[in-house]
């Protein structure tokens, strides 16, 4: 029986954690309303464009970091279905959820937060780095073939998904409809750059 009040604890904790959105508070700290500038998205991304690199680079560190303590609040709390691996554990899927959620609607500043990709990285090496790791090797092919970070980022997620269900990988249903949720909410954030991406107007990584 999976214990519903600690679960909730995770999930809420995860997006106190995740609302402390890094780079709102780097802007402010810099003087400069993140959210107002650039593309007006705030992440790391943005950071660096307004900012520099000085700014994103705090931003990073930040972005990870939270999604890791989130994870270890999930993990603290313990609730596991069948083995203990942490793919198994429920308040550390929930508390990662609350993290990325947190970071992509904080709370703390009106909602308006980034898109995650970080804050979720961060919290899937935590829930299984193979997989992970697997999907940050398909991240770098697709935007090395075609510069687009974005559609690195939406196909990275989705093949996130897809793996989940390999049986190799032995993963649960909870796991699996975590990961579904995490591409979802990677697609959604990201419906502005899939509209440029249709239309030929995306961006495109410069080296």
């Amino acid at each position: 029986m999976i214990d519903i009040l600690k679960t909730l604890a995770a999930l809420a904790s995860g997006y106190l954690l995740g609302s402390l959105n890094t780079a709102v508070i780097v802007g402010k700290i810099y003087g400069k309303d993140i959210g107002s500038h650039g593309s007006k998205n705030a992440g790391l991304t943005n950071t660096l464009r307004v900012l520099g690199k000085g700014a994103a680079a705090i931003v990073l560190v930040g972005d990870i970091l939270k999604g890791v303590i989130a994870c270890l609040i999930g993990l603290r709390l313990g609730v596991y279905v069948h083995s203990g691996d942490a793919k198994d554990c429920v308040s550390l899927l929930a508390a990662g959820a609350g993290a990325v959620m947190g970071h992509n609607w904080p709370v703390y500043f009106g909602f308006k937060g980034g898109k995650g990709m970080l804050t979720a990285a961060a919290v899937m090496f935590m829930i299984n780095w193979v997989a992970a790791l697997i999907s940050v090797g398909f991240f770098v092919l697709i935007v090395a073939a075609t510069r687009y970070v974005s559609l690195g980022t939406i196909c990275a997620a989705i093949f996130f998904v897809g793996i989940s269900f390999l049986p190799a990988f032995g993963n649960t249903f909870y796991f699996q409809a975590f990961a579904s949720l995490m591409a979802l909410t990677v697609i959604f954030k990201h419906r502005e750059n899939i509209q440029r991406l249709l239309s030929g107007t995306e961006n495109k990584l410069t080296f």
